[in-house]
């Protein structure tokens, strides 16, 4: 089966939705999502999106701001861009229906967060991500030139790989005629063709044991690019957030938005001491990569499975009005964050890394483009900056569509690509070689590749999970494809890219804290 289109787009997050609404005035839009619409990253996002909205604020402060977070591994000229593109983005994004919430000024009421000195964070209440998710989607779902395919998972990029003898070019030249698509109801494959293809299929939390990621955080997009000879760059550089409720069981982790602490929260351990100022000046408000070592490093002082985030001596009222969902969140097990601290552990959040793109979110496969936590842009070098995700994905967003639509013309799709070959044949016993497969990655990740490193858990963790891979390579090739089987296989090619890149990395930097090589200076940072 075939169907062919302008442009199609995987996932459908702020990235993916807001590519498809601006594509689609320029032709017609697949996009695709292997859940809901709704069931994405950007929908989980609590906190907001940073954007200069006020004086004293400034460009130049949320540009160094966003520098020191990332340890100045950022690639400046990219900050700059995203710091001045961010604010009209938003003012589209409120135009198309987002609502942020304003003081009794009639004025945004902007947070503040860890490592921003100022406040500069739009949100709603603390669910702003689902309020961008509702607004964005309900104009995706009525678009007449947008078909959505929800319950549909791209399994690989069409690339010239696909089409044999009948290409003679050159394999360094690469370009991307759509994607071989499983309807995941009929488990039939589609052949999906188009001139531009947009991947904005987000993360990977679900390669480590406690993720604040969905289910569906598996590292689709990466390991497709990888897999089709693609760049991928800056995968090290794994974001745990700092702050997940410590409930042990629950998948994913509730988040306990930065803006907890951006509004007076303090982390203390669980002698009741005031413990961030030991490990950096700006105490609770440091940078994530900061505080995730300092809360890794309290809990192995003392042996604790968690710390507190002590909420009680703030205005109640205020508090809970800002932050309804963790209020309820807790009252549901038995926690009054105006009377009582809230357990917190880190869990594995962001990907800073992914497939490398230029300015206009174009990756190294021509006609294909990458925008959100799946791409690596420059923007977040060794750290992001909290909240500095969604603006990144709107304004890259935008510069595809511009970039797409002023070269769609010279495009074209080649007739006789090859339909899927699925002949394999899956026995259900084999069900249990992916479920077990799945459980000692993520425990390899957790254990060797997690918030602190070393040489030699890099060394054991490259040496387990070269046996996982060939197994998963061997049982993917005489398996019927299904979503499970492809799952594992693309976070197996992850964890072996984050593996091996922060293998490369000879010092310690930002996200990347390796015992064996020393620490830049923490005021660097």
């Amino acid at each position: 089966m075939e169907k062919q289109y302008d442009f199609l787009v995987i996932g459908s997050g702020l990235g993916g939705l807001s590519f498809a609404l601006k594509a689609a005035e320029h032709g017609n839009v697949c996009m695709i999502t292997k859940s809901e619409l709704e069931e994405t990253n950007t929908r989980l996002a609590q906190g907001g999106i940073a954007a200069v909205t006020y004086e004293p604020d400034s460009y130049e402060k949320h540009v160094e701001d966003t520098l020191i977070a990332g340890d100045h591994l950022c690639n400046e000229e990219v900050v700059k861009m995203v710091v001045r593109e961010g604010p009209g983005q938003v003012r589209e994004l409120i135009q198309w229906g987002t609502k942020f919430d304003k003081s009794s000024s009639g004025k945004y009421d902007l947070a503040r967060e860890g490592g921003h000195s100022e406040h500069r964070i739009l949100h709603h209440k603390d669910n702003t991500g689902a309020e961008i998710q509702r607004a964005l989607s309900a104009r995706v779902r009525e678009h007449p030139r947008i078909e959505l395919l929800e319950h549909h998972f791209a399994v690989d990029l069409i690339t010239q790989h696909h089409l044999g003898k009948l290409v003679k070019r050159h394999m360094t030249d690469i370009d991307c005629y759509g994607a071989y698509v499983l309807d995941l109801e009929t488990k039939e494959i589609t052949k999906i063709l188009s001139k531009t293809t947009l991947l904005a299929s987000g993360g990977a939390g679900n390669l480590y044991s406690t993720t604040t990621n969905p289910p569906i955080a598996t590292g689709d997009g990466v390991a497709m690019v990888y897999r089709a000879k693609g760049v991928i760059e800056n995968m090290e550089f794994v974001q745990f957030h700092p702050t997940s409720l410590y409930n042990p069981g629950e998948s994913p982790s509730f988040l306990i938005s930065e803006a907890v602490r951006g509004f007076g929260g303090i982390l203390k351990n669980q002698l009741g001491e005031k413990f961030m100022n030991k490990y950096d000046e700006r105490g609770s408000l440091a940078p994530r990569d900061i505080v995730a070592r300092a809360i890794d490093n309290e809990m192995k002082i003392h042996g604790h499975d968690f710390v507190y985030l002590d909420t009680t001596h703030l205005e109640e009222k205020s508090l809970k009005e800002h932050f309804p969902n963790i209020t309820e969140k807790c009252k549901s097990l038995g926690i009054d964050i105006a009377k009582e601290m809230i357990p917190v552990v880190p869990a594995a959040h962001y990907m800073c890394g992914g497939i490398k793109v230029d300015l206009d979110a174009q990756t190294w496969i021509r006609r294909l483009y990458a925008v959100g936590e799946v791409s690596s842009t420059g923007l977040h070098g060794a750290n992001r900056l909290a909240s500095n995700s969604l603006i990144e994905a709107i304004v890259y967003a935008d510069r595809a569509v511009k970039h797409a639509v002023k070269h769609i013309s010279e495009h074209q799709v080649p007739a006789h690509i090859p339909e899927w070959d699925d002949t394999g044949t899956t026995h259900p016993e084999e069900m249990v070689l992916i479920t077990q497969n799945l459980k000692e990655l993520k425990q390899i990740m957790t254990n060797y590749v997690g918030i602190v490193r070393s040489d030699l858990r890099l060394e054991r963790a490259t040496a387990r999970l070269e046996i996982i891979y060939r197994e998963t390579e061997e049982l993917y090739k005489k398996s019927k494809v299904s979503l499970k089987i492809c799952q594992l296989r693309n976070l197996v090619n992850v964890g072996y890219l984050v593996i091996k890149m922060a293998h490369a990395r000879k010092e310690s930097r930002g996200l990347h804290y390796n015992l064996d090589y020393p620490k830049r200076a923490e005021n660097n940072e």
